[in-house]
């Protein structure tokens, strides 16, 4: 279903920098931000903030380490 939405240039701007800095399209960048919002998809640091609670630093830092990975995917080409 199409949707229009009115974004002040200012914030486009912002959103075509970043969004060319994450290799992906505006479009894309929007629904991939819209789906954080609304809870489909977790922030990856922000799980990762959540486990380190109650985990010991080293463990964290393994767990950082091996969600690596998943910055090399574009989630959005999976919605």
């Amino acid at each position: 279903m199409p949707l229009s939405l009115r974004i002040p240039p200012e914030k486009e701007k912002l959103i075509k920098t970043a969004s060319k800095k994450a290799g992906k399209t505006k479009s894309a960048y929007i629904i991939e931000a819209i789906d954080e919002k609304i809870g489909i998809i977790k922030n990856r640091e922000k799980t990762i903030r959540d486990l380190a609670g109650w985990m010991s630093h080293q463990e964290a830092e393994e767990l950082k380490k091996s969600l690596d990975v998943f910055s090399q995917i574009d989630e959005a080409e999976w919605h």
